[in-house]
């Protein structure tokens, strides 16, 4: 063999066996499986705007920072750390060296596949183009828009790049308006998600292609539909002993949105983990496995935490009867909020909706004013709600014609809409037709104003009121019904309300934010556009051998660290001490 030869296999072995230092970790290994009650939407990052999609692509998909599974706080993701500013206008990021793209036939050499400042810069651009309809990208309304220097006037075409975005060796800059105490959380939202630039101009972004700790597989169509994703074996992270990271083999995303099936499922242990039970169910799975979850060690663990999460029904605001705001009062007295959490949820739920859009939860929000809040909020009031609908000339529902309801047909909610409807006639005289579909129909027909009423719901996407006011910002209004309202489906127009929020989001103390968006939200439920209904915290129960899952208020689901292991009896008595 020559010496060039030589050398050259030696620097291929080297180069192959780049990852040899790590070591494998006793307990890696295995497949975790859950059920979604509804597939992806997209699998294009910076287009997300329901849980299922991004639940999915958590684990594919990698931003500049991350949250925290535990505790929710912002860490270091593709960025290994971070300098802010003093006047909290720039915000500067060093991104690793040591991430790599998963594989994919477009790459031609390793090197192509490693993380660059440009992936970066041309991810931040995509996501703040208009896209192929003309429309603004979620991550765009969400994350940048009125935030970034520079960026409306590259989002419209008047500017060739984004001034506030700056990109030099291996450092990302961003440069605000003004400070946004919320720019790091909003960050580390999925749609803020890195993609490869060579990926994305080859027109591949549908083959889900990332640096997170898994990669997509396939999405498996049989009897049981499922996504199916598998280890990345290039993953940069490792745990503190040095183990490669993720620990688990892979994560099996089963699609099944009939509660029961999901149940039964994870009755037979071919699920790990269920989030929310089946009414039907409740008594008999939380009494007649006791055993199961009081025995040393448990079978089952169980959980009931509170969620960032709010049910409501949304009134459609360019239907002319609506526009009044008494006859909006009027259905929000005239809903008996006890019966349908005892009857339809069967008290699995956090907090009925006596409160607005925020879910009421002290210690995430310290300083906010529920107590106010609640004082402007909705009881069941018959009497009031008659008063009402009669003063907006309607009395006893003569003339008002009926309502259209658009929901998602799902156990829960197809039992919901149909006691709604009957509430409604009871109390008022209206009648409320109920028109159920699937979870993508009823999305699109609520961006496009396509009924007179819509049963939905929203999970903050980060940890701040101002995740749940957004909805109602008027400036996210289009000026057509031709054009989708992607954030504001209400429609909701408010300049007041529109000033109070601004003037919280500008806040540079947090007591000030919370005192702006308090005030904001006690406006909003004195003229609302929405009936909140109850704020989520479902029974979710997880088989005890999976470790290191980490359940928290924004159903952020992170499997990188999580693995499975039986309990020894004394192994879990010491851990319970």
């Amino acid at each position: 063999m020559s010496k060039l030869v030589l050398i050259f296999s030696i620097f291929f072995i080297l180069y192959s066996c780049g990852d040899a230092t790590k070591s494998s970790f006793e307990f890696a290994g295995g497949t975790f499986k859950m059920a979604l009650n509804n597939g992806p939407s997209t699998y294009v990052s910076r287009e997300i705007r329901d849980i299922y999609s991004s639940t999915v692509l958590t684990q594919v998909m990698e931003g500049l920072v991350s949250l925290n599974p535990k505790d929710l706080k912002v860490q270091p993701q593709l960025a290994e750390s971070w300098k802010i500013s003093p006047d909290g206008l720039t915000y500067e990021f060093k991104l690793r060296s040591d991430v790599k793209f998963h594989p994919h036939t477009i790459f031609t050499n390793e090197e192509e596949r490693i993380l660059t400042v440009e992936d970066v810069k041309s991810t931040i651009e995509l996501i703040c183009k208009k896209n192929a309809e003309g429309l603004a990208s979620p991550g765009y309304n969400l994350v940048f828009e009125g935030n970034l220097q520079g960026v409306e006037e590259y989002h419209n075409g008047k500017s060739l790049s984004i001034s506030g975005l700056n990109v030099e060796g291996d450092k990302v800059m961003f440069k605000l308006k003004e400070k946004d105490n919320n720019f790091l959380n909003k960050l580390a939202h999925i749609t803020c998600a890195i993609s490869s630039k060579k990926i994305y101009e080859a027109n591949l972004e549908h083959d889900m292609i990332g640096t997170g700790p898994f990669k997509f597989k396939e999405y498996r169509q049989d009897e049981i539909n499922a996504i199916i994703l598998t280890r990345n074996e290039d993953y940069y992270l490792t745990d503190d002993e040095g183990n490669s990271l993720p620990y688990l083999d892979g994560i099996e995303f089963i699609i099944e949105n009939k509660k029961l099936a999901q149940l039964d499922l994870f009755e037979k242990h071919e699920t790990d983990f269920i989030a929310g039970l089946p009414t039907s169910r409740i008594t008999k799975m939380l009494e007649g496995r006791l055993q199961d979850f009081n025995s040393v060690p448990p079978v089952l663990i169980l959980s009931n935490n509170p969620f960032l999460n709010t049910s409501f029904f949304l009134f459609n605001l360019t239907d002319e009867r609506f526009k009044n705001p008494k006859v909006r009062q009027a259905f929000s007295y005239a809903i008996d909020r006890e019966k349908i959490g005892r009857e339809i949820l069967k008290n699995q739920y956090y907090e009925l909706g006596y409160y607005g859009i925020v879910p009421p939860l002290q210690d995430e929000f310290r300083g906010y004013d529920f107590k106010g809040v609640k004082e402007n909020g909705y009881t069941f009031n018959p009497e009031k709600a008659r008063q009402l609908l009669a003063e907006a000339g309607y009395p006893g529902g003569k003339g008002f014609g009926s309502v259209n309801l658009r929901f998602t047909i799902d156990d829960i909610q197809s039992s919901l809409c149909d006691e709604f409807s009957k509430q409604i006639f009871q109390v008022l005289g209206i009648n409320v037709n109920i028109d159920g579909s699937t979870f993508e129909q009823t999305e699109k027909d609520a961006d496009y104003a396509k009924s007179e009423m819509f049963r939905s719901g929203w999970g903050a996407d980060y940890p701040s009121p101002e995740s749940f006011l957004s909805l109602f910002y008027g400036k996210n209004v289009p000026t057509s019904k031709e054009i989708p309202s992607l954030y504001n489906k209400s429609r909701y127009v408010n300049p007041e309300f529109d000033k109070l929020f601004e003037q919280g989001k500008k806040a540079t103390k947090l007591s000030s934010q919370m005192d702006y968006f308090s005030a904001a939200e006690k406006l909003l439920m004195k003229d609302p556009p929405f009936i909140p209904l109850w704020y989520k915290g479902d029974y979710e129960i997880t088989y005890s051998n999976i470790r290191n899952f980490f359940l928290n208020s924004l159903n952020v689901y992170n499997f990188t660290f999580v693995y499975k292991k039986d309990w020894t009896k004394e192994e879990f008595s010491q851990k319970a001490k």
